[in-house]
């Protein structure tokens, strides 16, 4: 039996199959039907498309599993059983030369807050897929095709606690910068990376010139093997009513080729290829050799959420880690935080973010706060809202794991010493979850001062983390400043700390700011100073409150003269408009920076624009009581806020989260406002839509989320859910008095479906109108099945409503 780890630094370049939806369509596949029940009753034409691609030159056969998972195959399937019996038939035409990835697509789903599904349960579901795939005899599961970073990982947990096979990660994306959720193709490496995933890449989604430009973005940091399959261009119906994809084997085989150049090692197809096309490609590399990437960005850790990426190193700008989230001396957020309430908390974010800091510290630990429950619960309120990557402190290591199981990218975890147990509890789970993490010089109640002593106590802490397999990428020391007020050497002491992290471990260091001066006047004088000589010696990140114009000061200056910030960009940026703050006293040299964004939500429009859903009916409230008509608030901020977020959505500004949390803040407000308008008899609802996923399609996440911004904007919203036939949707149009139907379908062997529904409202002479949505939809699909009108996303269905009442 071959072994697939072996393959993946090996100097060749291996060959995945094809496309199987419409492959299976022309051996007998029937339109809307699962191809993996398919699969069950007709063993015998799966293993003939196998046995294709191997003649064909494949070396990697994928299973026909890729909606095999509960959600998609429903509760009276035998789901393990299935992937096991599919991972079989794979399994037995490869043999023992050839490689069987397990495949895995997406759930159908969203991990909250997004979606109502809690990240554990969507491990649940895989674990269940992958255990049948595992006893099929896979080398190799592949999640394939996912387009939120939230469920890739809830893969690649699924896998490690289930086998110990290689994991593969291949997301698709909507554009070259970002995929439908707001993950960019570097934040994906990133994340994966820190994961340690073996193999990742992208598949579908387009034809090989533009998934070319996503591998491009790719590039930065990537270290590792790279897996490309691409679509033969785009699906179109031809005149038979068939969907096809009219890039010819050669052409594709061609363009494929380029992968190359950005350190593929495995290429195959997506929609549309058949063994023709993986002939074509294996005929076009030929004994091409693969080329290992080589990262043109070096830096020494990276921390990601869900859209955001930040890098830390030497040759990075220095990171400000917000330390205002900690209830130490702060009454008001303590008392919150009690009740399990987040004002205060939320409020601390927006301030820091405002003021420039790109990772924030929370902190929750304070007396009578459940640790456990909280730290989860507010980790997950501040990236519903905030792009920014998260650092989790908390001495409670239970806390820490509910908290991880929480956030969406790999958070920093603050932090591992040595006190007992603590890194052999939370360090393996650093290591699952890809969370870097910040290794603390304490063992005992004894704090090191000096240089050697900090060197003795992490030298042990490494040997620990070495013999975990925790990967050095997701290490950062505490440099561990000491007040000098008591020891007057402890800041030269931290200095040769981090020189030696620097030039012995090739360490990032990182340090809280504040302790170097305790005891001592003008604090914020010798925290900027001492700031300065620390990154002169390689400090990478500090803890600090990035409200202070002097550390700001500092930091951006001291970036110009180490050449951190090419032609003085950011500094330009920050103090192109600096004056002098006052002449004399303590406040004399220092600086302002104008305030570039608000922090927080300040009125109606602000709260939905920026989802702020903690604060829209506190201000709903504040502007009734000022006598302000809920009409005006309704018309006067409420839509135009809301169209404000489709604008941001249209220019890519905003992505799939920003615009379901703006929506569900502006839900919070009609519901507050609803009782008064019907009082003043004003709160008519404009016309009916009906909306459905047709027959044969289970895929709803689209059309769940063009009902929700259909309904923001007034509409009376008539969902029919999932797997509809034509009949019912019309009869259901016809009982409601809807003006318009709006069909969803994603699958390009379910979009034919669309017609049926068509043809009967021309066939009954009924006045209703037709818009069709997904993400195969084109404006040719559109006009050729006669619909009124097409969109691929909620921003635009709601405009396209809008035309067709016209």
């Amino acid at each position: 039996m071959p072994d697939f780890r072996k393959a993946l630094s090996d100097g060749r370049v291996y060959f995945f199959d094809g496309g199987y939806g419409t492959f299976l369509q022309s051996r007998g596949l029937p339109a809307g039907m699962s191809p993996e029940v398919f699969g069950l009753e007709r063993p015998e034409v799966i293993k003939s498309v196998h046995q294709d691609y191997v003649d064909a030159g494949a070396d990697v056969l994928t299973t026909n599993t890729f909606g095999g998972s509960r959600p998609k195959l429903g509760p009276d399937v035998d789901v393990v059983g299935l992937n096991r019996e599919m991972a079989r038939i794979a399994r037995s035409v490869a043999g023992d030369n050839r490689f069987v990835a397990g495949s895995v697509g997406p759930t159908g789903h969203f991990v909250r807050p997004l979606g109502e599904m809690t990240f554990k349960e969507m491990v649940a579901i895989f674990k269940e897929q992958i255990q049948g795939l595992v006893e099929g005899g896979v080398d190799l599961i592949i999640g394939e095709t996912h387009f939120d970073l939230a469920e890739a990982r809830a893969v690649v947990i699924a896998v490690r606690e289930v086998c110990d096979l290689p994991v593969a990660i291949s997301m698709t994306f909507e554009s070259p910068s970002a995929c439908l959720t707001g993950t960019s193709p570097l934040t994906f490496i990133d994340t994966m990376q820190n994961m340690g995933v073996e193999l990742m890449g992208t598949n579908c989604s387009a034809g090989p010139e533009q998934i070319f430009e996503v591998l491009k973005n790719m590039q930065p940091r990537l270290s590792s093997p790279l897996l490309v399959e691409a679509n033969a261009g785009l699906p179109e119906l031809d005149e038979n009513r068939n969907t096809v994809f009219r890039l010819k084997p050669e052409p594709f085989a061609e363009q494929s080729r380029r992968f190359l150049e950005v350190g593929a090692k495995f290429i195959g197809g997506c929609c549309g290829t058949g063994p023709d096309h993986i002939r074509a490609l294996r005929n076009a590399v030929g004994e091409a050799a693969w080329q290992r990437p080589v990262p043109s960005d070096d830096c020494q850790m990276v921390l990601t959420s869900r859209s955001r990426s930040v890098a830390i190193g030497f040759e990075q700008r220095g990171a400000i880690i917000g330390e205002r989230i900690n209830p130490t001396g702060k009454k008001v957020l303590i008392a919150e935080l009690q009740k399990g309430q987040f004002t205060e908390a939320m409020k601390f974010a927006s301030e820091q973010l405002a003021a420039g800091a790109p990772i924030l510290d929370v902190n929750v630990g304070a007396p009578m706060v459940d640790e456990v429950e909280i730290l989860p619960a507010l980790t997950r309120e501040i990236f519903a809202q905030h792009p920014a990557p998260l650092s989790i402190d908390s001495t409670n290591p239970d806390a820490v794991e509910a908290a991880l199981w929480e956030y969406p990218g790999s958070a920093l975890v603050n932090s591992i010493s040595g006190e007992p147990g603590r890194m052999e509890r939370l360090g393996p789970l650093c290591k699952k979850f890809g969370a870097p993490f910040i290794l603390l010089p304490i063992i005992g109640s004894k704090l090191p001062f000096t240089c050697e002593e900090k060197v003795q106590v992490v030298s042990d802490l490494l040997r620990q983390a070495d013999e975990l397999g925790i990967p050095r990428r997701l290490i950062m020391v505490d440099a561990l400043a000491l007040t000098v007020s008591s020891k007057p050497t402890a800041a030269r002491h931290c200095l040769d700390f981090i020189r030696h992290c620097r030039e012995e471990w090739n360490l990032p260091t990182v340090l809280g700011l504040s302790n170097i001066s305790f005891g001592l006047p003008a604090r914020e004088l010798l925290n900027s100073t001492f700031l300065t000589l620390c990154q002169g010696q390689g400090l990478c990140a500090f803890i600090a409150n990035p409200n202070s114009v002097r550390l700001r000061e500092a930091l951006y200056s001291a970036e110009v003269l180490l050449a951190r910030d090419p032609q003085a960009e950011q500094y330009i940026d920050k103090y192109a408009d600096w004056t002098p703050a006052g002449n004399g006293g303590s406040a004399a040299g220092t600086g302002e920076i104008k305030a570039k964004d608000k922090s927080g939500a300040e009125n109606l429009f602000d709260a939905v624009v920026k989802g702020d859903r903690g604060a829209i009916v506190p201000l709903i409230e504040r502007d009734l009581a000022g006598g302000r008509d809920p009409f005006e608030l309704v018309n006067g901020e409420l839509i135009p806020a809301i169209m404000e977020v489709g604008e941001k959505y249209e220019r890519k500004e905003y992505f799939l989260p920003q615009l379901l949390q703006s929506a569900e803040t502006l839900q919070k407000g009609f519901v507050r406002l609803k009782p008064l308008l019907e009082a003043a008899g004003g709160a008519e609802e404009k016309d009916t839509i009906v909306m459905a996923t047709v027959e044969g399609d289970i895929h709803d996440i689209g059309k769940n989320i063009v009902c929700l911004m259909l309904r923001n904007h007034g509409y009376n919203v008539v969902d029919l859910g999932k797997d509809v036939p034509a009949q019912t949707i019309v009869d259901s149009a016809v009982e409601h008095g809807a003006k318009i139907i709006g069909l969803s379908a994603l699958m390009t062997t379910t979009m034919v479906r669309m017609e049926d529904t068509i043809k009967m409202i021309r066939e009954r002479g009924l006045d209703i109108k037709v818009m069709i949505g997904g993400a195969v939809i084109t404006g040719g699909f559109c006009d050729s099945i006669g619909a009124d009108g097409w969109s691929t996303d909620a921003v635009a269905a709601v405009k396209v409503a809008k035309e067709l009442l016209q």
